[in-house]
């Protein structure tokens, strides 16, 4: 992954500049429609009296009218810094739109304060999976067919949460809750080297260890999509299929897709099109023809 401070910069803008990023995709080919969309903004997914009111917060893109469908909850990028729910509302319909339920959530981010580092942000995905969890069916979906799935910094959230069962277990969930996890442009090893990292993640070689999604593999995780882009940030591609690898050497079903894009195209292209190749085989892994 690049630690340089352009590339950090382009992190920021880039997370800023993605409604603009996602306008001129919204007219490109793709499937048609199943489904309307019916929208739920801005929902607590964290009861407690301090919960932040912007960050504890979560929307809901359904397909109008289906029952027991699949519900993906999807946890944004942004170098676990920057980033929001709302940039993400094109990959919600798109993926309702074609039958699946989906949670785009908002977590705590880290800044130069320092009050919220590791593992507060992948606490609040755990948090968030577990109302998805409790919610599924009152809104109509599957508590049976549930799905992570998460982009570059939320890649290496829903990973470690696959990984390493505590955080599921301190919301009185287990990774056999999971039906699946998709993985995208996702960061599977964190080092205390990067300067970049540690404002999230601080730089103890121990606890960086353990906030590495590779370190946590064995048997018995749930199946795994994993991403990347043939033009990503260095290293993610060798950290994509090294994690591929070490769950099938594990006897974990997974599966690690190449794709023509680089680390901001391939969710763009995914979230604004059911036709493109990511989209539709995550679709795929979810059990939608």
């Amino acid at each position: 992954m690049h630690d340089t401070p352009e590339c950090d910069d382009m992190i920021h803008r880039l997370a800023c500049l993605l409604p603009a990023l996602l306008a001129p995709h919204l007219a490109a080919g793709d499937l048609p429609a199943k489904y309307e969309v019916e929208k739920h903004r801005n929902l607590a997914y964290n009861p407690a009296r301090d919960a932040d009111p912007v960050r504890h917060k979560l929307d809901l893109y359904l397909p109008k009218g289906a029952k027991k469908f699949p519900v993906m909850t999807f946890v944004h990028g942004g170098a676990w810094r920057s980033g929001n729910k709302d940039l993400y509302a094109a990959l919600g319909e798109t993926f309702a739109k074609q039958g699946v339920g989906t949670a785009v959530i908002n977590y705590r981010l880290s800044g130069a304060d320092g009050k919220v580092k590791h593992p507060d942000h992948v606490h609040d995905v755990a948090r968030a999976f577990a109302w998805v969890k409790a919610n599924a069916p009152k809104y109509g979906g599957d508590p049976e067919k549930l799905y992570l799935s998460g982009h570059s910094a939320g890649g290496h959230l829903v990973a470690l949460l696959a990984t390493d069962e505590q955080y599921l277990k301190a919301e009185k969930c287990s990774t056999k809750d999971l039906k699946g996890v998709m993985a995208l442009s996702g960061v599977y090893t964190i080092t205390p080297q990067l300067p970049m990292l540690a404002t999230a993640f601080g730089t103890d070689a121990r606890a960086c260890e353990a906030a590495s999604p590779l370190t946590h593999v064995k048997a018995d995780h749930p199946p795994f999509l994993i991403a990347y882009g043939a033009k990503d940030f260095p290293f993610l591609d060798m950290m994509a299929e090294q994690f591929g690898k070490k769950l099938t050497a594990n006897k974990c079903d997974a599966k690690v897709l190449k794709l023509d894009r680089d680390h901001f195209s391939i969710i763009i292209s995914a979230a604004t099109s059911a036709a493109d190749p990511l989209a539709k085989g995550m679709l795929e892994f979810m059990g939608i023809k």
